[in-house]
Protein backbone atom coordinates (compact mmCIF):
# COMPACT_ATOMS: atom_id res chain seq x y z
CA UNK A 1 0.00 0.00 0.00
CA UNK A 2 1.25 3.49 -0.89
CA UNK A 3 2.62 5.75 1.80
CA UNK A 4 0.62 8.83 2.66
CA UNK A 5 1.20 12.51 3.21
CA UNK A 6 -0.53 15.35 4.95
CA UNK A 7 0.69 18.88 4.26
CA UNK A 8 -0.74 22.06 5.76
CA UNK A 9 0.17 25.68 5.02
CA UNK A 10 -1.02 28.68 7.04
CA UNK A 11 -0.67 32.43 6.86
CA UNK A 12 -0.29 33.03 10.60
CA UNK A 13 0.53 36.74 10.67
CA UNK A 14 -2.63 37.52 12.68
CA UNK A 15 -1.46 35.31 15.56
CA UNK A 16 1.22 36.33 18.04
CA UNK A 17 4.33 34.59 16.72
CA UNK A 18 5.39 33.16 20.08
CA UNK A 19 1.93 31.71 20.70
CA UNK A 20 1.77 30.16 17.23
CA UNK A 21 5.09 28.39 17.65
CA UNK A 22 4.35 27.39 21.25
CA UNK A 23 1.06 25.86 20.12
CA UNK A 24 2.68 23.91 17.30
CA UNK A 25 5.71 22.78 19.29
CA UNK A 26 4.17 21.96 22.66
CA UNK A 27 0.71 20.68 21.74
CA UNK A 28 -0.13 20.20 18.07
CA UNK A 29 2.91 18.21 16.88
CA UNK A 30 3.26 16.15 20.09
CA UNK A 31 -0.39 15.08 19.76
CA UNK A 32 0.29 13.79 16.24
CA UNK A 33 3.59 12.15 17.14
CA UNK A 34 1.65 9.93 19.52
CA UNK A 35 -0.59 8.62 16.71
CA UNK A 36 0.70 5.31 15.36
CA UNK A 37 1.53 5.66 11.66
CA UNK A 38 2.93 9.21 11.68
CA UNK A 39 6.49 8.65 10.46
CA UNK A 40 7.97 12.12 9.95
CA UNK A 41 6.72 15.49 11.19
CA UNK A 42 8.51 18.59 9.92
CA UNK A 43 7.89 22.32 10.11
CA UNK A 44 8.91 25.02 7.63
CA UNK A 45 8.78 28.82 7.36
CA UNK A 46 8.42 30.71 4.08
CA UNK A 47 11.67 32.19 2.78
CA UNK A 48 10.08 35.15 0.99
CA UNK A 49 7.20 35.53 3.45
CA UNK A 50 8.02 34.42 7.03
CA UNK A 51 4.33 34.83 7.87
CA UNK A 52 3.70 31.52 6.10
CA UNK A 53 4.16 28.26 7.98
CA UNK A 54 4.13 24.80 6.41
CA UNK A 55 3.94 21.43 8.16
CA UNK A 56 4.53 18.09 6.40
CA UNK A 57 3.62 14.71 7.83
CA UNK A 58 4.72 11.42 6.27
CA UNK A 59 2.23 8.64 7.00
CA UNK A 60 2.59 4.89 6.84
CA UNK A 61 -0.65 4.89 4.81
CA UNK A 62 -3.19 7.62 3.98
CA UNK A 63 -5.76 5.69 6.03
CA UNK A 64 -3.99 6.79 9.23
CA UNK A 65 -6.03 10.00 8.95
CA UNK A 66 -9.23 7.94 9.29
CA UNK A 67 -8.06 6.11 12.41
CA UNK A 68 -9.81 6.59 15.77
CA UNK A 69 -6.56 7.89 17.28
CA UNK A 70 -6.27 10.68 14.72
CA UNK A 71 -9.99 11.48 14.70
CA UNK A 72 -9.78 11.99 18.46
CA UNK A 73 -7.47 15.00 17.99
CA UNK A 74 -8.76 16.47 14.72
CA UNK A 75 -11.84 18.09 13.22
CA UNK A 76 -14.45 18.77 15.86
CA UNK A 77 -12.16 17.22 18.48
CA UNK A 78 -9.46 19.86 18.17
CA UNK A 79 -8.36 21.24 21.51
CA UNK A 80 -9.56 24.71 22.63
CA UNK A 81 -6.05 26.05 21.99
CA UNK A 82 -6.02 24.59 18.46
CA UNK A 83 -9.41 26.06 17.67
CA UNK A 84 -8.38 29.49 18.96
CA UNK A 85 -5.10 29.62 17.04
CA UNK A 86 -6.36 28.19 13.75
CA UNK A 87 -9.35 30.53 13.77
CA UNK A 88 -6.91 33.43 13.50
CA UNK A 89 -4.92 31.85 10.65
CA UNK A 90 -5.70 31.81 6.94
CA UNK A 91 -5.35 28.31 5.58
CA UNK A 92 -3.44 28.26 2.28
CA UNK A 93 -3.43 24.50 1.80
CA UNK A 94 -4.50 21.28 3.43
CA UNK A 95 -3.41 18.28 1.38
CA UNK A 96 -3.80 14.62 2.13
CA UNK A 97 -3.05 11.85 -0.31
CA UNK A 98 -0.74 9.06 -1.40
CA UNK A 99 2.83 8.99 -2.63
CA UNK A 100 3.28 8.14 -6.29
CA UNK A 101 6.07 5.92 -7.60
CA UNK A 102 7.89 5.23 -4.36
CA UNK A 103 7.86 4.93 -0.59
CA UNK A 104 10.44 7.50 0.49
CA UNK A 105 10.31 9.27 3.84
CA UNK A 106 11.45 12.89 4.08
CA UNK A 107 15.16 13.24 4.90
CA UNK A 108 15.83 14.52 8.39
CA UNK A 109 18.74 16.76 7.40
CA UNK A 110 17.06 19.01 4.81
CA UNK A 111 17.29 22.72 5.57
CA UNK A 112 14.86 23.84 2.85
CA UNK A 113 11.72 22.67 1.08
CA UNK A 114 9.99 23.54 -2.17
CA UNK A 115 6.28 22.72 -2.26
CA UNK A 116 4.49 22.81 -5.62
CA UNK A 117 0.80 22.00 -5.96
CA UNK A 118 -1.27 22.01 -9.12
CA UNK A 119 -4.43 20.97 -10.83
CA UNK A 120 -4.39 20.04 -14.50
CA UNK A 121 -6.79 20.20 -17.40
CA UNK A 122 -8.41 16.73 -17.69
CA UNK A 123 -7.28 16.19 -21.27
CA UNK A 124 -3.64 16.70 -20.24
CA UNK A 125 -3.60 14.67 -17.01
CA UNK A 126 -2.05 11.54 -18.51
CA UNK A 127 0.65 13.66 -20.14
CA UNK A 128 1.30 15.46 -16.84
CA UNK A 129 1.96 12.15 -15.12
CA UNK A 130 4.28 10.97 -17.89
CA UNK A 131 6.15 14.29 -17.83
CA UNK A 132 6.63 14.13 -14.06
CA UNK A 133 7.69 10.48 -14.07
CA UNK A 134 9.85 10.43 -17.18
CA UNK A 135 11.44 13.88 -17.22
CA UNK A 136 10.62 16.44 -14.57
CA UNK A 137 11.05 14.62 -11.25
CA UNK A 138 14.19 12.70 -12.31
CA UNK A 139 15.79 15.89 -13.66
CA UNK A 140 15.14 17.86 -10.48
CA UNK A 141 16.18 14.96 -8.25
CA UNK A 142 19.56 15.05 -10.01
CA UNK A 143 20.18 18.76 -9.32
CA UNK A 144 23.02 19.17 -6.80
CA UNK A 145 21.58 20.01 -3.41
CA UNK A 146 18.26 18.20 -3.94
CA UNK A 147 18.12 15.54 -1.22
CA UNK A 148 14.75 14.05 -2.07
CA UNK A 149 12.10 14.63 -4.77
CA UNK A 150 8.62 13.13 -4.38
CA UNK A 151 5.14 13.58 -5.72
CA UNK A 152 1.68 12.82 -4.39
CA UNK A 153 -1.91 12.52 -5.57
CA UNK A 154 -4.65 13.91 -3.36
CA UNK A 155 -7.54 12.15 -1.77
CA UNK A 156 -8.63 15.48 -0.27
CA UNK A 157 -7.19 18.84 -1.31
CA UNK A 158 -7.86 21.96 -3.39
CA UNK A 159 -4.99 20.78 -5.63
CA UNK A 160 -4.84 17.23 -6.99
CA UNK A 161 -1.07 16.87 -7.32
CA UNK A 162 1.68 17.93 -4.93
CA UNK A 163 5.45 17.74 -5.35
CA UNK A 164 7.91 18.14 -2.48
CA UNK A 165 11.62 18.82 -2.96
CA UNK A 166 13.81 18.62 0.13
CA UNK A 167 17.00 20.61 -0.37
CA UNK A 168 20.26 21.50 1.32
CA UNK A 169 19.49 25.20 0.83
CA UNK A 170 16.63 27.33 -0.45
CA UNK A 171 19.08 28.68 -3.04
CA UNK A 172 19.09 25.32 -4.83
CA UNK A 173 15.79 25.96 -6.63
CA UNK A 174 17.03 29.35 -7.84
CA UNK A 175 20.37 28.12 -9.14
CA UNK A 176 21.61 27.55 -12.68
CA UNK A 177 21.36 23.75 -12.52
CA UNK A 178 17.72 23.92 -11.46
CA UNK A 179 16.87 26.46 -14.15
CA UNK A 180 18.50 24.27 -16.77
CA UNK A 181 16.55 21.22 -15.59
CA UNK A 182 13.19 22.97 -15.96
CA UNK A 183 13.95 24.74 -19.24
CA UNK A 184 12.66 22.03 -21.59
CA UNK A 185 10.04 22.02 -24.35
CA UNK A 186 7.95 19.45 -22.49
CA UNK A 187 7.97 21.55 -19.32
CA UNK A 188 6.89 24.67 -21.16
CA UNK A 189 4.07 22.81 -22.89
CA UNK A 190 2.81 21.33 -19.61
CA UNK A 191 2.63 24.71 -17.88
CA UNK A 192 -0.11 25.72 -20.30
CA UNK A 193 -2.31 22.94 -18.89
CA UNK A 194 -1.76 23.60 -15.18
CA UNK A 195 -4.30 25.41 -13.01
CA UNK A 196 -4.41 26.70 -9.41
CA UNK A 197 -0.64 26.36 -9.13
CA UNK A 198 0.82 26.90 -5.67
CA UNK A 199 4.55 27.31 -5.09
CA UNK A 200 6.11 27.88 -1.65
CA UNK A 201 9.83 27.91 -0.87
CA UNK A 202 10.61 27.35 2.81
CA UNK A 203 13.44 27.07 5.27
CA UNK A 204 13.36 24.47 8.02
CA UNK A 205 11.84 25.83 11.22
CA UNK A 206 14.18 25.91 14.17
CA UNK A 207 12.83 26.78 17.59
CA UNK A 208 14.69 29.55 19.36
CA UNK A 209 16.21 28.54 22.67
Amino acid sequence: MAMGLMAVAFDFRDVAEDEFHDWYDTEHLPERKRVDGFLSLQRWIGTEDPGIAVATYDLRTPEILESPAYRAISGGNLSPWSKRVTAKCRRILRFQGEQLGGDKVAPADATALLLVGTNVNPEAEADLNRWYDEEHLPALAAVPGVLCARRFRASMSPVKYLALYHMSSSEVCAGAAWKKAVDTPWTHSMHAHMRDRLRIVCNAYRRNA
